[in-house]
């Protein structure tokens, strides 16, 4: 049996933060342990608690949910934060992307939300179909796209498609037969050759220059 997930909710507004847990609890193997109001108070838990997912509002009183999804990173590193909001998709949206695990909007299916907690609890990154064209569509430097092809190998080739996948970096390494840690290895190159933060935008700056499809 896997381990239980242990969920903090945090949104400034009630009736959600108890709906959510409510739905919740209904899923086997998960374990609502908390709930916070605003986003002070969501880090002050996660430090007290050390949730294994923070599920964070994005737009709270007190400290926005970009701003403590940055402290509960630097202070309870375990943590895996997924991002549940109704915001509009701007750049600020944009950007809370490279702080977290995953974003989600609140129009998902419960059943979505969590395959998203799972997803992000087994060390996985999940981003919603809507944020991930948003993201497609932003500008950006990505470079010149034949030298960027001829800078990544065939094995980082093929660890890129999987990295556009649900998959995680262990997942990723038993489909290829290597371990975590060379699949790790070969995710960082891959980040430094297309000059991108973290996998999610790598992902998408490989889309966009047709190294990869989504498909």
């Amino acid at each position: 049996m896997p381990p239980t997930i242990r969920i903090l909710i945090a949104d400034d507004h009630e009736v959600v933060r108890k709906g959510l847990a409510m739905v919740l609890r209904l899923e086997p193997g998960f374990e609502v342990i908390g709930e916070a109001k605003d986003g002070a108070e969501a880090v002050r838990q996660a430090q007290a608690l050390c949730p294994d997912v923070l599920l964070l509002d994005l737009k709270m009183p007190a400290l926005s949910g970009d701003a403590a999804a940055r402290q509960v990173r630097a202070h309870c590193p375990q943590t895996r934060i997924l991002i549940l909001s109704g915001a509009e998709i701007d750049e600020a949206v944009l950007d809370a992307i490279e702080t977290v695990d995953g974003y989600v909007l609140k129009d998902v299916s419960p059943d979505e939300l969590a395959r998203a907690i799972r997803h992000v609890a087994a060390g996985g990154r999940y981003v919603h179909a809507a944020v991930k064209a948003a993201l497609l569509e932003r500008p950006g430097t990505l470079g010149n796209p034949p030298e960027v092809r001829a800078s990544l190998s065939p094995r980082e080739l093929e660890v890129l498609r999987l990295m556009a996948t649900a998959a995680t970096y262990r997942e990723i390494g038993q489909k290829l037969f290597i371990s975590e840690e060379t699949v790790r290895s070969h995710a960082k190159n891959i980040l430094a050759k297309l000059n991108q933060p973290n996998r999610t935008q790598a992902v998408v700056a490989a889309v966009k220059l047709g190294l990869i499809t989504l498909d």
